[in-house]
């Protein structure tokens, strides 16, 4: 009997507003663990989002182009909808609090009730918890200096 391989899937989303340097570290770590990862920008109508969906995908595809097995896109609607549309097998999320935890917990019984999708949750690691895509916009809107937390900024912007 021989056994088929299948590619591992996974679909990481989120608004990426902007992407940061935690983000990029889940994605890195993400590939440890999958084959592929599609980084799905959502375009969530409840936020208001400093930049548009298309300049947020382009950020993030100038970022990770350098590695074949990401790709990024854009979606709009539920999660599991853009996972099976590229038979993704798994959502990726990052956790960096108890809050965060208990969120994702509940979006991924949700998930693999209606579609047997299951989630895979990565820690951040300790020394980027503190960083949030809401305190980067708060340092970018009061003119401080983000570069440190978005990868891909120029300081001198």
């Amino acid at each position: 009997m021989t056994l088929k391989y299948r590619e591992r899937i996974a679909i990481y989303p989120g608004t990426f507003d902007p992407f940061t340097i935690g983000h990029q570290s889940i994605v890195e770590r993400g590939l440890l663990l999958f084959d592929k990862i599609i980084v799905a920008v959502g375009i969530n109508d409840n936020k208001r989002c400093f930049q548009p969906t298309e300049k947020r995908v382009e950020a993030i595809k100038k970022v990770l182009k350098d590695d074949p097995r990401i790709e990024v896109v854009s979606y709009d609607g539920l999660t599991v909808d853009i996972a099976r549309d590229h038979n993704a097998q798994f959502i990726l999320r990052g956790v960096r609090t108890v809050a965060d935890y208990e969120y994702e917990r509940n979006l991924a019984y949700a998930n693999r009730q209606i579609s047997g999708i299951e989630t895979v949750l990565l820690y951040t690691l300790p020394e980027l918890q503190y960083v949030s895509s809401t305190m980067v916009r708060d340092l970018d809107r009061c003119g401080y200096d983000i570069s440190p937390f978005v990868p891909g900024v120029d300081p001198d912007r």
